[in-house]
Order: structure tokens, then C-alpha cells, then sequence
């Protein structure tokens, strides 16, 4: 039979079976076996248009020659942008990706589907494995980044493919892209394209990252960067640079997601949003939109707005950075998507708590919920408020406050990083919102509400969709923050009482207040059917929350901050115990509270002003051992910051502490410092105090204990009442009876905290440049850093926020990481010189107790 009869016979088979596809991939096999198929030496179809006749004689040759050497399934890795030499194909389905999309520049020798590497070709350089790995990373990365907008966008990318002609050429591909196809496809010819003719190692859009990210990782200013991109520019004339910081910069954001403008009323009234978008003036205390500059006449003075390229200015602006597209963003990233998963997949058999999702209040709130909790895809959420000076100076007044939001769906290792939290809303100063933060949180409790309902969402591991919905669980503040939020007047003199949800609710709602801060509105409430002084009440105002339909239910919707509480407790005793005639708590005042309480008679006043001295306050003497002990402690590095620099022995003072030196001195400190150098009833009660703490703070806490821990609690406060005066026991002292319930309902401390988001707090300060702009210098900030984290994960060979080394990098160097030669572990590594010492025989003896005790390789012999 002859070779055609053959190829005849086999095709009727194959189409009897459809497989139309296997045949064209057995056909190319054979004519490679029997017609010796080359690949073609002219390769500059590549750059041609891909609606020309030569680009698809070219690809239907590139194709020819990818199947011949494919595998036996018939398929070949895609090299088009979407599916960057990772996905299999038909080619069928490839011959349309690489007419729907540019066939990669850099590929001009096929080596990915069977072509030998040639060491050097006219006009082409050498190919390098490494280039193509850099274009492979910048098409996932710009696949990913734009995989929502593509797929679900206003103008859809994907609905370009259904309107291909009868030749399956696309001849209007580029006639009307909507903004985000120009932005995704630049992004593309910015990846695939070489920084310099012959680079094998950069893409330009590769290049651009690496250096962008050095700048925001190390906070060069503008100036400095520009001054660079001039030298490398002068010295590498063919390198494709930007010109300027602002053209670099105008590329990244393009893998970002912007943030929304939203005027707001200078007297905190309302948003002008909605409905109320294209008002002028406020609905409810007339005050103009637009910012004014009186212009003095003869006779009137005038108020005129002002303009700033031909556009009125707004008083005050609202940065909202929407929720929505940012959750659906964690999963659009493969190298992130499965870390969201880490919630439901972990396991915990021991029953200790280690991440919130071990409390009361997760589990009460997925039960009640079980379609929520049903998908672990489904994100929790914090959220986190303070207002911080953004100029450093302590002189000026101006407090902006960021809303900031944390996922909990994350591992413990990584769920309370920077890198992971979400800055949701930039309330702009120069005044604190107050009781008004109601009206700034509307954008985020109506995408709260949506998210609720659920949003469609793509998941890069699983290569689908689904519906992705959020909730919020409770929020982080100080004191007077959590009364901002909840509406609770922190003011009132009698002690709460325990209240569900639908108590607040129904309490709530006799309350009616009218946001604003304008002199022609006053809040008023109504009670029993009278209008009363806010005052009055233990509510302010209803909070807009309870907008949320299941606010209603959450067992813990406000925590109780640990790290304040933690350094004014301390800070109580510690200056109470070494008698500062400032700080203390203990002083003529307090000895005649005593003695309007008929107690104490000992310590009562003496005439003349004079009181005789408490067994808890510290002579001189005293004082100077405390104080020479604190100063002579020696830290880690990274453990705490150097204590030693607050003390002056000279004045017998401590000054300057700061939140974290407080949380190390009441829990590691204090009772050893009190040991010798106070009486034992109070150094004991100290001690207990310290250990409460302590063991409250810890990483992995045994629920069974929790009630041992609240009984501790209560103990140790009943013994120092018996010892310091009630002057020391402030509001903040007796919130520490309410702290185990919380851990009971919310988990671990250092998931609702504010140390780490007052550290963010200092970080978004970073980002101020502009002083007569500080919010929109932060906003600016965060979104560059935003979008560079998110490169980070696809970056190599390059420090990054992801993989920078810790503080504390003590790995030795010249051992392996999991070597097991020696019993002792590899920690630490030498500094400095060595020096030769002889132990004594009682360290001898410690040293060898210490090995049969801790050394794992010892305990065979033991048995």
C-alpha cells in the first residue's frame, strides 16, 4: 500500500472516532519522520501583524514543526502570553491564542518544542533559559493581575474571540480596545520585549519592577530615582528606560486597582455620594462644597471658591481603596490563593487556641451561618481604626484616620503582616471624626452588604470561579476608639453589664443623632419621650454596623485593646511604686479619699499637708536598686528596644518608655525588679500581676485553663486593692476582668491588638512627601506599594517585603539547616574574636545535666 492510501485509510478511522486533532498531529509526525521537517530560518513573521497573510504561513509553520516533536497526547505548551509555556493545548486552540494574542518576540529559537539551541544567530543574540523565565513570570504576573478585569470587566477582553471572521482572523483586534485591553496588552509587549538588544536576562517590563520596588522598599524620594533613570539612561543608550519617575510610575499602577474621591462635607455632615453626588452644598448645615478664600472689598468681604486648573477644589476628600476588588485579587494570585484555605485545612486536635477561628465567637458564628462557612473561601475580616499625626511633630495638631482591614483567613505566620493587611478608607483630617466616623464607614458597610450576598470571583488554583462573600467579625481600637465605633459613651460612671446583640439594638434605637460638627446642630436623643442630653445616656449613637444583617449575632463585636490597657496598668504601678511626686497615683488627694472612706487608718493625711509613707512606695535607696537593675538588663536583639536609655539614676526617674517597653517590663521585668527591692506582700502581688499578663499574651493559650485564669485575675486585683490605694484603679485597670472573656470569644491577643497596626501607622507616615498633601501622599504611597507587593510574589533574586530576612538572622552560615552531627542545635553564629576558657566543676555538672535533659539524641541511651 502506498504512503497517500495509508494517510486515506487512517483518516477515516480517525474521523469515524472524532479525533480530528490526533490526526493532524499523526500527520505532522509522519511527514517529520519522512520529509525530514525543519524549522524555518526565517523567522521575522513573528513581528509581523497577525492578521497578515506571512504571520499565519509562519504559525501554521511553527505549529507544524511544535507537533511533530509534540508528545503522544498531541499537545504542545502554548507559548501565547496567556498561557506563557505552561498550559497544554490542541492546536486548534493554539493556533487561535496566537491570533488572538502576540506570539512571544524574545522566542525565535523554539527550544521549548524541539528545536536545538544554536549558541549565536545573526540579528538575534543567544537564547538564554533565563529571559524566557523572566517572560514567563511577567505573563503570569499580568495575567493574573488582569484576570478579573478580563473576565468580568465593563468591556470584556474574552468577547474579542467571538468575533473572529470565517477565517478565524480578527482584522478589528486593535481598532477599539477599551482601556483595559490597552493597559493588559502594553503590559504584555512591556514583558516580552528585551531592556536592551542582546539582554538575556531583563524584560523591560521586568526591569521596571525591580527597580521600582527598590525604591519603595528602601523610601527614595522622586528626585533621587529620577536622577538614576538619568544615569542608566546616559550609560545604556539602548536600554529601553522610562524617562521619568511619573512614567515608571504611570506603568506599574497599570497593574493595580485605583482608589475612588469622595467629597465630604468639611463639618463631617455627609459624603457626597449617591444621590447627593452633584450637590453643592451640604443637605443638612449648607456649608459649601468647595474650598474658600475670602477676598476682602471695600465694603463686603467675599467668599470665593477656589480653583485649581480650571476645577474647584473640595473642602474635604474622602480616599476609599474599594473592598471588592481587592479580596478578589488574594485569590487571582496563584502564588496566594491557597494560603486562604489555611483556616479550614489546618488542623487542631489539642485544644489550644492559636488562631481565632479555635474561639467561641467563629465557631457560634459558623454554625448559624453554616452557607458562609460552608466554602472556605469565604473571607473573615477585622477592622482596625486609630488616628495618628502624620508630620511627626507633636506640636502641630492634625490626626488623619486610615481604616484598616485584616483577612483571618491566613496562616498565624503570615495573617498580622503588613503585607497582608487592606487599607480600606483614608478619613482625612485635620480634625478626628469622632461620634461623625459613621458617615466616612457608608462606602465600606455597603460593599460590607454586597459582599455579604456574595461576588463573583476567579481562583487562579482551581482555574474557576465562584461566588466569594465576606464578613466582618468585630473591630480593633484603643478605649475612646471603641467608643467612636460602637456608639457607647465611655464617659459613664456605673459598670456595664453584659448585653447580646439584640439588647444594643433595641437600646440603640430609641437613640436618633444628626452627624456634623456644625455649630447649628446639636445631637439630641430621645428617651421615654423626652429629648435628652447625649450625656445622659450610655449610648450616643445607633452604630452603622447594626446596617450589617448579621452584626446583630457576632458574641464579640468590639475588643477591649490589650496593648493599652497592658502599658496604663503598668504604668500605674510602676510610677505609684517609685513614689514620682507626678506620676504617681499615690498623693494627698488619694490619702483623703481614704479617709472620707473611713479605711486605712494608717494612711490617713497628717495635718499640714504631710501623709505617712505606704509599704508599696520605694525609698531611695529602693529606687536605686530598681533602677540600676532595669539599666544594667541586657536584650536579644530584636527582643525590645534599650530600656536602659529611660533611666536616670541621678534623678531616681524613668522617662520615655514606650507601649512595647511597657509589655516587656510588666511581663519580664517587673517581678524580678520588685524582688529585692520592695517587701514580699507587695513584690508577690506584683508578681502575680505580671504573670496574668503573661500568660494572657502568649502564642498558644489551653482553653481549660481560661477559668483558672480568670479566677487569677480576680484574686490578684482583690489583693491589690488590699494594698494600694483606689486611686490606682482606674477605668483602664478594671477593664482587665473582661480580657479572659474576650480570649473565650475572640482568641489569641495578638490578633486584636493595635501593636501591629500602630506599627503600620508608622509606615503609612513614611509615605507623607507632600505636607500640604498628606492624605493624598499616603494614598499615593499605599497603592504603589500595593501593587509591588503583589509583583513581589513572582520576582527572583531580589530582596523583597515576602522573603526579606528577619531582624534576627542568626542561621550560621557554614552549617547545613537540618545538619544532625552534632547534639546541640545550630543556633546562633560567632561574632567577633573567640577566647579560651576552663569550666568549673559545677558547670561541668550543669553542662552535662543540660544535655541529658534537652538533647534528643541522648534519650535512647536513657531508655
Amino acid at each position: 500500500m502506498s504512503f497517500a492510501a495509508k494517510i486515506r485509510s487512517l483518516y477515516v478511522v480517525i474521523f469515524q472516532q472524532g479525533m480530528i486533532s490526533l490526526l493532524k498531529s499523526l500527520i505532522c509526525t509522519v511527514k517529520a519522520n519522512y520529509m525530514d521537517l525543519q524549522p524555518d530560518t526565517d523567522k521575522t513573521w513573528i513581528s509581523k501583524s497577525r492578521s497578515s497573510v506571512k504571520y499565519r504561513q509562519g504559525l501554521n509553520h511553527f505549529l507544524d514543526f511544535a507537533f511533530a516533536n509534540a508528545s503522544s497526547d498531541g499537545m504542545i505548551k502554548c507559548p501565547c502570553p496567556k498561557c506563557g509555556f505552561q498550559l497544554m493545548q490542541t492546536r486548534e486552540d493554539a493556533y487561535d491564542h496566537l491570533l488572538l494574542r502576540p506570539f512571544p518576540p524574545g522566542y525565535t529559537i523554539w527550544v521549548r518544542h524541539g528545536e536545538k539551541p544554536v549558541e549565536e544567530r545573526p540579528g538575534l543574540g543567544r537564547v538564554d533559559d533565563n529571559l524566557i523565565s523572566q517572560v514567563n513570570q511577567m505573563h503570569q504576573m499580568v495575567n493574573e493581575a488582569f484576570n478579573f478585569t478580563i473576565q468580568h470587566g465593563s468591556e470584556d477582553i474574552t468577547t474579542i474571540e467571538h468575533a473572529k471572521d470565517d477565517e478565524g482572523v480578527l482584522p478589528s483586534l486593535y481598532e477599539g480596545p477599551s482601556h483595559a485591553a490597552r493597559d493588559f496588552n502594553d503590559l504584555l509587549s512591556d514583558g516580552e520585549q528585551e531592556l536592551y538588544p542582546g539582554c538575556s536576562k531583563y524584560s523591560k517590563l521586568s526591569f521596571l519592577v525591580k527597580i521600582y520596588h527598590i525604591k519603595c522598599m528602601c523610601g527614595v524620594s522622586d528626585k533621587t530615582m529620577t536622577m538614576i533613570l538619568d544615569l542608566l539612561r546616559d550609560a545604556f543608550e539602548q536600554a529601553k528606560l522610562p524617562k521619568t519617575v511619573y512614567e515608571a510610575r504611570k506603568t506599574i499602577r497599570k497593574l493595580g486597582i485605583e482608589y475612588a474621591k469622595i467629597d465630604a462635607c468639611p463639618n463631617d455632615c455627609m459624603l457626597y455620594r449617591g444621590d447627593d453626588a452633584n450637590l453643592t452644598r451640604c443637605k443638612k448645615c449648607g456649608c459649601s462644597r468647595w474650598k474658600q478664600k475670602t477676598k476682602k472689598g471695600f465694603i463686603l468681604r467675599l467668599n470665593i471658591p477656589v480653583k485649581r486648573n480650571g476645577k474647584l477644589i473640595a473642602a474635604k476628600t474622602l480616599r476609599y481603596f474599594p473592598l471588592i476588588p481587592r479580596l478578589q485579587w488574594l485569590f487571582m494570585c496563584s502564588k496566594t490563593s491557597s494560603d486562604r484555605l489555611w483556616h479550614k485545612q489546618a488542623s487542631n486536635n489539642d485544644g489550644f487556641l492559636r488562631h481565632p477561628r479555635d474561639a467561641e465567637a467563629w465557631k457560634k458564628f459558623d454554625v448559624k451561618y453554616n452557607n458562609f462557612s460552608a466554602d472556605p473561601r469565604n473571607v473573615c475580616l477585622a477592622l482596625a481604626s486609630d488616628g495618628f499625626n502624620p508630620f511627626g511633630n507633636m506640636s502641630t495638631k492634625y490626626s488623619i484616620w486610615p481604616v484598616i482591614l485584616i483577612p483571618y483567613n491566613l496562616p498565624p505566620w503570615i495573617c498580622m503582616k503588613q503585607t497582608s493587611f487592606i487599607l480600606s478608607t483614608l478619613i482625612p483630617g485635620p480634625k478626628m471624626p469622632g461620634n461623625d466616623i459613621d458617615v466616612y464607614l457608608q462606602p465600606l458597610i455597603d460593599e460590607l452588604k454586597q459582599l455579604w450576598d456574595g461576588v463573583e470571583t476567579y481562583n487562579a488554583k482551581e482555574g474557576n470561579t465562584f461566588k466569594m462573600c465576606a464578613a466582618l467579625m468585630w473591630t480593633i481600637n484603643d478605649f475612646p476608639g471603641l467608643g467612636n465605633l460602637s456608639g457607647w459613651n465611655t464617659h459613664s460612671g456605673d459598670p456595664p453589664k453584659k448585653l447580646s446583640g439584640t439588647d444594643v439594638l433595641r437600646q440603640q434605637s430609641n437613640v436618633h443623632v444628626s452627624f456634623g460638627k456644625s455649630s447649628s446642630v446639636t445631637s439630641k436623643k430621645r428617651r421615654n419621650g423626652q429629648d435628652t442630653d447625649e450625656d445622659d445616656s450610655h449610648w450616643k449613637k445607633k452604630s452603622v454596623f447594626f446596617d450589617l444583617p448579621y452584626w446583630e449575632d457576632q458574641m464579640l463585636r468590639h475588643n477591649l485593646d490589650v496593648m493599652h490597657i497592658e502599658k496604663n496598668v503598668c504604668d500605674n504601678v510602676v510610677f505609684t511604686i517609685l513614689n514620682d511626686c507626678s506620676k504617681s497615683k499615690d498623693n494627698i488627694k488619694a490619702r483623703k479619699d481614704l479617709q472620707c472612706m473611713g479605711i486605712r487608718l494608717e494612711l490617713w493625711s497628717e495635718e499640714g499637708g504631710k501623709y505617712p509613707s505606704a509599704i508599696f512606695a520605694m525609698s531611695n535607696s529602693q529606687r536605686d536598686i530598681f533602677l540600676k537593675t532595669l539599666q544594667n538588663v541586657i536584650f536579644p536583639d530584636g527582643y525590645s528596644s534599650n530600656v536602659a536609655r529611660c533611666v536616670d539614676l541621678q534623678q531616681r526617674k524613668l522617662y520615655g518608655l514606650k507601649s512595647h517597653d511597657y509589655h516587656i517590663l510588666m511581663e519580664q521585668l517587673l517581678s524580678i525588679l520588685v524582688k529585692f527591692s520592695l517587701p514580699s506582700p507587695v513584690s508577690n502581688v506584683i508578681a502575680n500581676w505580671s504573670s496574668f499578663f503573661r500568660e494572657l499574651c502568649g502564642k498558644a493559650i489551653n482553653s481549660m485553663q481560661l477559668a483558672e485564669l480568670q479566677n487569677h485575675v480576680v484574686q490578684t486585683l482583690c489583693q491589690m486593692e488590699m494594698i494600694f490605694p483606689p486611686s490606682l484603679f482606674t477605668v483602664m485597670v478594671h477593664l482587665t476582668m473582661h480580657l479572659v472573656d474576650e480570649v473565650t470569644l475572640g482568641g489569641l491577643v495578638h490578633y486584636r491588638w493595635m501593636y501591629p497596626i500602630e506599627r503600620y501607622l508608622g509606615r503609612l507616615k513614611q509615605y507623607v512627601r507632600n505636607r500640604a498633601q498628606p492624605e493624598g501622599s499616603i494614598a499615593e504611597g499605599y497603592l504603589s506599594e500595593e501593587i509591588l507587593t503583589f509583583c513581589s510574589r513572582y520576582l527572583d533574586n531580589i530582596e523583597t517585603r515576602i522573603n526579606r530576612p528577619g531582624q534576627v538572622d542568626d542561621e550560621p552560615v557554614d552549617i547545613p539547616h537540618n545538619s544532625r552531627e552534632s547534639i546541640f542545635p545550630a543556633i546562633g553564629k560567632a561574632l567577633g574574636a573567640f577566647s579560651h576558657f576552663e569550666l568549673t566543676p559545677m558547670e561541668k555538672h550543669q553542662a552535662h545535666r543540660h544535655v541529658l535533659v534537652n538533647c534528643d539524641v541522648v534519650v535512647p541511651f536513657l531508655e
